[in-house]
């Protein structure tokens, strides 16, 4: 009898370490969760940048919870697919908003899609923060509309800054340029700023298109480029077009003195490892990406796990690109509702304009219209890329930063030409 008493003692006592060990762990998490819903492309040609947010929303609800929640209460994440057609992205909001009635929102991701999103946000007085949005914020003045992306002041000459920065140093200096973009909202903001940092710079415009984005043949486009005879060519695209006019060029033998722009889709690592050598001599702009002067609190631990989970995922192998940039979101959201100690979007809201965060990416405090107070843009080239090998795009050596000088880890190969001879 002894014997079985102290073997269902040692059970129970055994059942209430590991029962006070879960409540330390999970700070006794309790009540219903904390809803977080966004609305990401997942399918579609914005879905390898979705993909990756999502991923990286997950592993912040994941080391949320694993820390005891927001308020003693799980975190929950809601997402819903917008097939990366932004008619679809308003009915998600509304969906979010008034069916899950999530508490806290993110996104979505990018600026066709993050426009339409706004007046539903606005009409329900939710904040959000957008995850790679330009420009927003200078249509609708909403003060609780925040931007995961670092154009800070320079708004949408973001994207371009840098780009004219180095082609002006150039000598001799180019002189002429030709522009094509998409005619939907990045890409017309994108090229707009461009216009206006070309002029900063005493360039003369010589070459304006834009295509609707179902357009899948670039090669009448990139033979008019040609024609022009343009000593720079700047490109404002997403992925699947990038591609397109990247191989139309390759094919026809476009060769400017400087080639690049706000190309989306050199940022995704399978179109970078797809296109490899073709790729060769683009300058690009980027928001974040693997370099030693980039390394943050948690940033190494983050991407060796997003990493791992990549294949798994069936999202980019590397990620650098976008994943920091949605882990970033959640530090901040959960920063603010722990030390606001609430949920009221106004509150929150308030918090946020007034605080300085440290995430993964640094450290980020907003300013006007929801933007960065200081930008951060990098302005980079693909150089020495080699066909068919991944690993080479880990350590970011085979797209250094030429701009802004702060963060330099390489010089341009200039003209264009040469850098395609390496």
């Amino acid at each position: 009898m002894m014997t079985v008493m102290r073997k269902t003692l040692g059970v129970f006592a055994a059942a209430l370490l590991i029962g006070l060990c879960w409540l330390s762990g999970a700070s006794a998490q309790s009540g219903n969760p904390i809803k977080v819903g966004a609305g990401l492309a997942l399918t579609g040609g914005s879905a390898p940048a979705g993909k990756m947010l999502q991923a990286a929303i997950e592993i912040w609800k994941d080391d949320v919870n694993a820390k005891g929640g927001l308020l003693g209460r799980p975190v929950e994440f809601i997402s819903y697919d917008d097939q990366s057609t932004p008619s679809n992205v308003p009915g998600i909001y509304t969906k979010l908003i008034t069916v899950d009635k999530v508490d806290l929102l993110l996104g979505p991701y990018a600026t066709n899609f993050v426009a339409p999103a706004m007046p539903t946000i606005m009409q329900h007085n939710k904040m959000t923060f957008s995850l790679t949005a330009i420009g927003i914020n200078r249509h609708f003045n909403y003060p609780k509309y925040f931007s995961m992306v670092s154009v800070g002041p320079d708004g949408v000459n973001a994207f371009s800054k840098g780009f004219f920065e180095v082609a002006a140093a150039q000598k001799p200096k180019p002189q002429t340029v030709a522009i094509l973009a998409a005619d939907a909202e990045f890409a017309r903001a994108a090229s707009d700023g461009a216009k206006v940092e070309l002029q900063r710079h005493g360039f003369r415009l010589i070459y304006n298109q834009t295509y609707p984005p179902a357009n899948t043949d670039f090669t009448p486009m990139v033979r008019a480029i040609q024609a022009s005879n343009a000593d720079i060519v700047y490109i404002a695209a997403y992925p699947p077009d990038n591609v397109g006019i990247i191989r139309a060029a390759n094919e026809i033998g476009l060769s400017p003195k400087m080639f690049g722009g706000a190309m989306i889709g050199m940022l995704i690592t399978p179109i970078r490892v797809q296109l490899g050598p073709v790729a060769n001599g683009l300058v690009i702009s980027e928001t974040f990406l693997p370099s030693p002067k980039l390394q943050f609190e948690g940033l190494a631990d983050l991407m060796k796990r997003y990493q791992a989970k990549a294949g798994e995922l069936k999202t980019d192998p590397i990620g650098y690109a976008f994943v920091p940039m949605g882990y970033a979101a959640g530090q901040i959201l959960a920063k603010a509702v722990t030390e606001t100690k609430s949920l009221d979007h106004d509150k929150l809201a308030d918090y946020v304009r007034k605080t300085k965060f440290d995430t993964v990416v640094g450290a980020i405090s907003f300013g006007k219209d929801g933007e960065w107070s200081a930008p951060r843009q990098f302005t980079t080239q693909v150089q020495n890329v080699m066909p068919n090998n991944l690993d080479q795009f880990r350590d970011g050596s085979k797209t250094p930063v030429l701009w802004p000088p702060e963060y330099k880890s390489g010089d341009i190969i200039y003209p264009y030409a040469d850098a395609r001879k390496k």
